[in-house]
């Protein structure tokens, strides 16, 4: 088979990318896709590149609940795939570049502020996706591809290389992979939390000298900031999806408190979600949300709780 150039990468992931989004892929389009990703190193990367692109323009879906991309899917497929393959060059130029002076100097950091996120495309071909007030270290070496997530959350899509293993470091647990999707969360004095989207990862803490734990597709790996064991269970795959729904810049809920809701919205906004009544925030919640909305979801719940949603400097307030 013959070794495909960079432009037909970049021009097979814009493909996929506007594909991607119109909307979640059928069976067969996801197994397809998962084929393509593993036929070149470089087309986790390139997929990287054109999601980032496509970060920066305004997603069809924000046209509103109303709007059903499949009215407009030949047009958009068109346009957006137009669209990226115009940046694809500059989008490369500009990951290339600064690849080639972060990457040369130890101790590459990427960060997000409050309300954002950003996709990072890694040298190896591996990508990175931080979530809101997130922050990574980089460290490559010949033998070892390190990552550590100082603070937050971040989807990691991992290039193959049985010759460097991947390591992302969070607090005292480390996640240890060969190629695969999964996503950590660190936040002081809470649980690390690993969930694996596709593959096989390792969970351990190094100090602890404990035996890792091995989980797959579909589960959740819970590790206690001290020395206590490792936890790890199956989730349903709608929780996995829900789970990622900030990629999408929206959260979502199935059971959680609204004092949880409150705690969730504050890692995406200044404006904070006060609850006066105790037994208002005792209520459990469901729903899909815009992350950097606050004062949208509170007017939603109170509307559905029976209750009122006041606006103050600052915050909103739930009373009943």
């Amino acid at each position: 088979m013959s070794v495909k150039t960079a432009q037909e990468i970049d021009a097979e992931a814009a493909d996929w990318a506007a594909r991607i989004d119109r909307g979640p892929l059928t069976a067969g389009q996801e197994q397809a896709f998962q084929v393509w990703l593993a036929e070149d190193v470089r087309c986790m990367g390139a997929f990287g590149r054109m999601r980032a692109l496509a970060l920066l323009t305004e997603r069809a879906k924000a046209l509103g609940p109303g709007f059903d991309p499949s009215d407009f899917a030949p047009v958009q497929s068109q346009s957006r795939r137009v669209l990226l393959q115009a940046g694809a060059i500059a989008a490369t130029a500009l990951v290339a570049t600064v690849a080639g002076w972060q990457f040369l100097r130890p101790g590459s950091r990427f960060r997000t502020g409050k309300g954002e996120t950003k996709v990072v495309a890694l040298k190896d071909g591996s990508v990175v996706t931080l979530n809101t007030a997130s922050e990574i270290l980089v460290n490559y070496s010949a033998s070892l591809r390190s990552v550590e997530l100082v603070q937050g959350e971040a989807l990691f899509d991992v290039a193959k290389n049985k010759a460097r293993p991947f390591v992302v470091g969070a607090g005292d647990t480390n996640v240890r992979v060969v190629g695969t999707s999964f996503t950590v969360r660190h936040f002081d004095a809470a649980p690390v939390q690993v969930l694996v989207r596709e593959g096989i990862v390792e969970v351990f803490k190094p100090a602890a000298g404990a035996k890792p734990i091995r989980i797959s597709a579909n589960t959740l790996a819970v590790a206690p900031p001290d020395n206590g064991d490792i936890a790890a269970r199956l989730v349903p795959m709608a929780q996995v999806h829900r789970a990622m729904a900030w990629q999408e810049g929206q959260i979502a809920f199935e059971g959680e408190t609204l004092a949880q809701a409150a705690a969730e919205f504050s890692r995406y906004s200044d404006t904070k979600i006060v609850i006066d009544d105790p037994a208002l925030a005792k209520e459990e919640i469901a729903g899909l949300f815009k992350a950097t909305d606050p004062v949208g979801f509170a007017h939603t719940i109170a509307i559905s709780l029976n209750a009122h949603a006041r606006i103050g400097e600052g915050e909103v307030r739930l009373t009943r």
